[in-house]
């Protein structure tokens, strides 16, 4: 995907197009694009949290799992409890 066809299909998700959404938040976890993540989990989508906690998990990124618990994502807590534990 050229950077054109990517700022078309932000524009497209921030019009509303649902199916531009999910497919801005594959692109973004495929590519560990956690700055994607994080823009769209900011606005409320839970599809990108759940991404953007799994990468951060994946990658032992605390800071981004305790700022999403500080937010109240539960998930991002627990994961947060579990990586401290160890």
């Amino acid at each position: 995907m050229t950077d054109c066809d990517l700022s078309a299909l932000r524009e497209r998700a921030d019009n509303g197009d649902q199916d531009a959404v999910d497919e801005l938040i594959e692109l973004a976890a495929e590519h560990g694009d956690l700055e994607q993540l994080r823009y769209l989990a900011d606005q409320g989508n839970t599809t990108a949290a759940d991404q953007l906690i799994e990468l951060a998990t994946e990658h032992g990124r605390l800071e981004e799992l305790r700022r999403l618990a500080e937010k109240g994502n539960t998930t991002a807590a627990d994961q947060l409890m579990e990586l401290t534990a160890e």
